[in-house]
């Protein structure tokens, strides 16, 4: 009887879109030695039965490091095995961007607007083997592998029909609207995952990651394009009416900012010209009092003159003196009104100081008592060769 061959080494050779590969060695010596790498499990097969399960590292296949083989009764052989043995490995790498998509349209009714709706969608998946045992059982069978692509054709028909089922349950339990399904994509393929594990798990696989990348909207549709315009149009209106308030804010503010510019402007002018805010409003008041054509009116008004003192401070109080000087030279024509503050001339007219004993234009003597027109008692204020009441010239008297 002839030996047969011994085989030293068994290790994987597949590549890395395989899932499941089997090694072409088969009734090898006990002796042989096993390797497995890291990422990976090899499974030992003895008469169809799998046995043991092996994780990374190197074995002498022996009965002493195979338990359950050495309930088998060995028979003297010559060294080699009369039971007929196999070694599957089993790639337990992440296999990724494996693509899938709905075969044919979804259909359901859009929960926001309530109308019924067609789309479908395609993406992206990555797959690993979890169970070795299961997805060997239940998929592999007698194969010498599983690649990626006949593991995505075993999946597929489930695959479809799970996904858009779950697709349009999704949509319709949180209510996502199909105008901004895009901008939810990466919830929405999270929500379809979740559905999605355990029916991997049925077979030995895990799902790592499941992605929708792309969804396929009825563009063109005459009902879709009537709601997809509603929605936009709502949020056009909404646009709309931030923009004009943001618009009134911003004017706001600048005619804010120019009451402010114009408010340093004219504070720097009464600086410049040495007068307060105060005094500002007594001459508007004192402009509009002089704009009537009676004082008298004032009193019928029930307006005092006393309020008139309040008015701008300094500048109230010199506006009040001046109307209770034209209200005596009104009631009292001749009665005299004087001014301690202002002399002037009485032959030139020019303004003197208190402390003048002469004219410093005309050099004429100075008649302290002679601060008044002589016709008419006014109290001058201002320099000049007339009496502004009654025209008389200064210095001279009717006989």
């Amino acid at each position: 009887m002839a030996k047969l061959k011994m085989f030293d080494v068994i290790k994987y050779e597949g590549d890395n879109n395989t899932f499941i590969w089997k090694h072409p060695c088969e009734d090898f010596n006990r002796l042989s030695q096993l390797i497995v790498h890291e990422n990976q499990e090899a499974v030992f097969y003895q008469n169809g039965q799998a046995l043991d399960l092996f994780g990374p590292g190197r074995y002498t296949l022996k009965t002493q490091n195979i338990p359950l083989l050495s309930k088998v009764i060995n028979i003297p052989t010559g060294g080699l095995s009369p039971f007929h043995c196999e070694v599957y490995f089993i790639n337990k790498t992440e296999q990724m961007a494996i693509k899938w998509g709905t075969d044919s349209r979804i259909q359901y009714i859009e929960p926001n607007y309530d109308f019924p709706i067609s789309l479908g969608a395609s993406g992206e998946m990555s797959l690993r083997a979890a169970d070795s045992r299961k997805l060997l059982l239940k998929l592999v069978g007698t194969e010498r592998e599983l690649s990626r692509k006949q593991l995505v054709g075993f999946f597929r028909a489930f695959l479809m029909t799970r996904v858009k089922t779950y697709i349009a349950k999704v949509i319709k339990s949180e209510k996502i609207n199909i105008f901004e399904i895009d901008e939810n994509l990466s919830a929405f393929s999270e929500s379809i995952k979740k559905l999605l594990i355990s029916d991997f798990e049925t077979y030995g696989v895990a799902l790592e990651q499941f992605l929708i990348t792309t969804v396929s909207k009825p563009d063109g549709d005459e009902q879709y394009e009537k709601f997809k315009e509603l929605h936009f149009r709502k949020y056009a209106d909404v646009a709309e009416a931030k923009i004009k308030q943001q618009t009134d804010v911003i004017h706001a503010e600048t005619e804010a900012k120019k009451v402010v510019i114009d408010s340093k402007a004219q504070a720097e002018k009464r600086a410049q010209e040495g007068y307060t805010y105060q005094q500002e409003r007594g001459f508007d008041v004192a402009e509009k009092v002089a704009q009537n054509e009676a004082v008298g009116e004032f009193t019928n008004m029930g307006v005092g003159f006393g309020t008139m003192a309040g008015v701008g401070g300094a500048v109230g109080g010199m506006v009040s003196g001046m109307m209770n000087d034209a209200v005596g030279a009104v009631n009292n024509p001749q009665a005299p009104v004087s001014s301690a503050q202002n002399m002037f001339c009485e032959n030139c007219g020019s303004k003197l100081a208190p402390s003048d004993n002469f004219c410093t234009e005309c050099g004429a003597a100075v008649a302290k008592a002679a601060e008044t027109c002589p016709q008419c008692g006014y109290a001058f204020e201002r320099e000049g060769k007339f009496c502004p009441r009654c025209g008389a010239k200064r210095g001279a008297r009717n006989e």
